[in-house]
């Protein structure tokens, strides 16, 4: 027996859809802005930084973060941890160029934590496009739902 079997199961969130219908544009101001910042000069080559994985991703799904913890039956306001987020290019980020996401959740499984206590950690992974619909990249990304109606 183990000891979340005295707690209700996780929100069955997997399947939930994160496609955007937002165009993120990433402008030479915007990358140059974020490039110095970081203690870098923007590419010649007239790629982005390639942070703006995240940035775009985040921006254009379907979904803000409310709404993703919403969809969790989570409350934004109790605090989402990000876990981990992990990427693999098909393509340089372009200054210039337009992009769509794409995306889901994969799963939402709960677990017990010395420090957090209940928690549930949500899988979702996202995916930027071209407006023609050639996939540029794929990201995973781990957020840390700390469960705090269930503490002791």
């Amino acid at each position: 027996m183990s000891d979340l079997d005295d707690l209700p199961p996780a929100p069955d969130a997997a399947g939930t859809s994160l496609d955007g219908d937002k165009v993120f544009t990433i402008t030479a101001e915007e990358n140059a802005a974020l490039c110095r910042s970081t203690g870098v000069e923007p590419a010649a080559d007239g790629s982005a930084h390639p942070i703006y994985y995240y940035i775009a991703t985040q921006v254009a799904m379907g979904k803000t973060v409310a709404g993703v913890c919403e969809a969790c039956e989570f409350d934004v306001e109790d605090g989402p941890m990000m876990g981990s987020s992990g990427v693999r290019f098909d393509a340089p980020l372009k200054v210039g160029e337009s992009y769509k996401v794409t995306g889901e959740i994969l799963s939402l499984v709960r677990k017990r934590s010395r420090k957090l206590g209940v928690m549930d950690v949500l899988t979702y992974r996202l995916r930027l496009h071209l407006l023609d619909g050639t996939q540029v990249l794929e990201t995973d990304n781990v957020w840390v739902l700390p469960r705090k109606e269930f503490a002791a």
